[in-house]
């Protein structure tokens, strides 16, 4: 018998079931009401295990239970198919949407695609013609993309030009199936020498490439970092922002444990309309169901609007 059912059918019997943690799921759950979150905000596997415990069914359904109606995996392409098989499957029983997976090899010390090496771009698209299958698979529409780390030896002119012809070929994978590839800039304090760092740089891009299977990936924490002034640098590249990703800053974790006022940024998102996935790529900021707990609470406070 399943976890979940199992625990369902014998609070019925018996009133309550004690879980690790103390109280049950079921008993917990009774206590933490769903709520009716405005934006579509992605937890991810292991955000709150200490309240579902380690079987990501069982995760999915307790973030489905407060609210949440989408989940991102960053590690989907590595997991089996069957598992990929059960997610995809759970998350149409509770109407969740699929977020981004990353649809390659993240080369962080040495350049790939800006260098131009056409077996690093073969190997790329291979990566991509791959992650189209679990796409399809999971019922995602989206998939993580960076390009890696820059070419020392090469101004970055030619570096952006062969970055563009790599994700050309790759858009003319993914649009026979509406699947875009998303950008993501990354901060220079985190991720030292990346070739992609700003969002008027991945906009310059997108637009060269000119394709809507090509689109930006905006992490908050990551542009806070490296550049700051967010409102207006997400309504300069909106027409090219078609997924986003959260975290504060300093410590990426949960909103309100930084700087950012992500009150103010999610109700300008929410005023564009934004009907897309906010991936909730971040850590907690303080441990076991307390801090789980914390971090709902956190997405309560800053969707007030």
């Amino acid at each position: 018998m399943k976890r979940r059912r199992f625990i369902q059918k014998t609070a019925l019997s018996t009133g309550a079931i004690a879980m690790s943690g103390g109280l049950s799921y079921a008993t917990e759950k009774a206590r933490m009401p769903k709520h009716n979150f405005h934006l579509k905000y992605a937890p991810h596997l292991g955000m709150f295990k200490n309240h579902a415990g380690e079987d990501p069914i069982d995760q999915l359904h307790f973030m489905a239970d407060q609210g949440f109606r989408a989940f991102e995996d960053n590690e989907m392409r590595n997991r089996s198919t069957t598992l990929q098989e059960r997610i995809a499957k759970t998350m149409q029983d509770l109407k969740m949407q699929m977020g981004v997976f990353v649809a390659h090899k993240i080369y962080w010390k040495e350049p790939n695609l800006a260098s131009g090496d056409l077996a690093k771009r073969t190997e790329f698209l291979n990566d991509i013609k791959s992650a189209i299958e679990v796409a399809k698979r999971v019922n995602a529409k989206w998939m993580t993309v960076v390009p890696g780390h820059v070419d020392l030896r090469k101004s970055m002119g030619f570096q952006t030009a062969n970055v563009i012809e790599s994700l050309k070929q790759a858009s003319a994978l993914l649009e026979p199936h509406n699947i875009s590839m998303v950008l993501e800039p990354l901060n220079f304090r985190d991720h030292p020498g990346l070739f992609l760092t700003r969002s008027p740089q991945a906009y310059e891009i997108c637009k060269a490439v000119g394709s809507p299977s090509c689109k930006i990936l905006f992490d908050i924490y990551h542009q806070q970092i490296q550049e700051g002034n967010l409102i207006p640098n997400m309504e300069a590249a909106w027409s090219e922002i078609a997924y986003i990703q959260i975290g504060d800053n300093p410590g990426r974790k949960e909103p309100t444990t930084g700087e950012i006022n992500y009150k103010n940024v999610f109700k300008w998102i929410h005023d564009k309309k934004f009907d897309g996935i906010l991936g909730m790529e971040h850590g907690n900021a303080n441990p076991d169901k307390k801090g789980e707990l914390m971090v709902i609470d956190a997405y309560k406070q800053v969707d007030t609007f």
